[in-house]
């Protein structure tokens, strides 16, 4: 059984939180490594995050690399996309191989979101602060 991550030492503030890139302002949401149940607390959070920022202007950046994702946790993620979908510039996702295809479809269908993947963390910042 995979550790829960307030035992691995991270809190939900670590996982959920404003990052600068090149000057821009980044909402981060850390899925990394984390259990099913884990994924869906931490989702339910996320909106409350996105939607206190002026709508449209939200840089958005999911990290799935190694997260459990099943069928609970890929519909708690794409209600809640849904729920901040209007304050959302634009989001890019790492790690989304984690993500069964299925699901990942489904979520991209479902939010009519964009949902663009990258291999790193790196180059997902770099495309999300281009103009």
């Amino acid at each position: 059984m995979t550790p829960s991550f307030a035992a691995r030492g991270s809190t939900m503030e670590d996982r959920i939180r404003f990052i600068t890139h090149k000057g821009k302002q980044i909402l981060l949401v850390d899925l990394s490594h984390c259990t099913g149940a884990e994924v869906e607390k931490i989702s339910r959070l996320v909106p409350a995050y996105a939607n206190a920022e002026p709508l449209g202007s939200v840089l958005i950046l999911g990290d799935f690399t190694g997260a459990q994702i099943n069928r609970k946790a890929a519909d708690r993620i794409k209600q809640d996309a849904v729920l901040d979908r209007p304050h959302i510039k634009r989001s890019a996702w790492v790690g989304t191989e984690a993500i069964p295809h299925v699901f990942f479809e489904n979520m991209k269908s479902f939010t009519q979101r964009e949902l663009t993947s990258f291999k790193t963390r790196e180059e997902a910042l770099d495309w999300l602060v281009e103009d």
